[in-house]
């Protein structure tokens, strides 16, 4: 099978949006603006914290903010002291800093961090465990949401799609790998 031929390919998972489960977007944005748009969405790995960051971005520039990326990694845990001085003099007070993998500073760099965000008019994280900034929203996957989420790229069944999330320990992005895996070996 071609990689553009494959239901799981990323280009077509990436159009798979976050799911809010037990709460609306209106409701989520007021939870924001309540926290002075200051908080952190935590999760496991592949539990859709990154989508959920990219798809709050459009909600925060309706609201009249600007936005401005951080992302960070295990291939890239932190940046240059040049890298941390342009990005913060680029920031502005009608800005919201989305930081995506905020658990790759150390409690320094973090203190630091947060520190020169002050400035900012919010400062949204991704992180894995609570505790850097208060919880916004917490992040979390069952089987129901990986069948959804198949179901909307090719029919798999419901057992195969269970198992399928407890092999992979709930971590969607996994699960939905090993689909591409599979159906490439076709």
């Amino acid at each position: 099978m071609k990689a553009r031929d494959n239901p799981f390919s990323s280009d077509r998972v990436l159009r798979i949006r976050y799911r809010l489960r037990d709460v609306s977007w209106e409701q989520l944005m007021r939870r924001m603006a309540a926290m002075n748009y200051r908080g952190a969405l935590v999760g496991p790995q592949g539990s859709g914290k990154t989508t959920l960051l990219e798809d709050l971005e459009p909600a925060l520039v309706a609201r009249g903010f600007q936005t401005s990326w951080l992302r960070l990694n295990q291939s890239m845990q932190r940046l240059s002291s040049a890298a941390w001085r342009e990005f913060f003099a680029a920031i502005e007070k009608n800005d919201i800093i989305l930081l995506d993998g905020a658990e790759q500073l150390n409690w320094l760099a973090w203190l630091r961090f947060k520190l020169n965000s002050r400035k900012a008019a919010g400062l949204v994280i991704t992180v894995h465990k609570p505790g850097r900034l208060p919880t916004v929203l917490e992040c979390c996957t069952d089987p129901d949401l990986l069948q959804e989420i198949v179901g909307a790229l090719a029919p798999v069944s419901a057992c195969h799609t269970a198992e399928l999330f407890h092999r992979h320990q709930g971590n969607l992005r996994n699960a939905l790998r090993e689909l591409y895996d599979s159906y490439a070996a076709r």
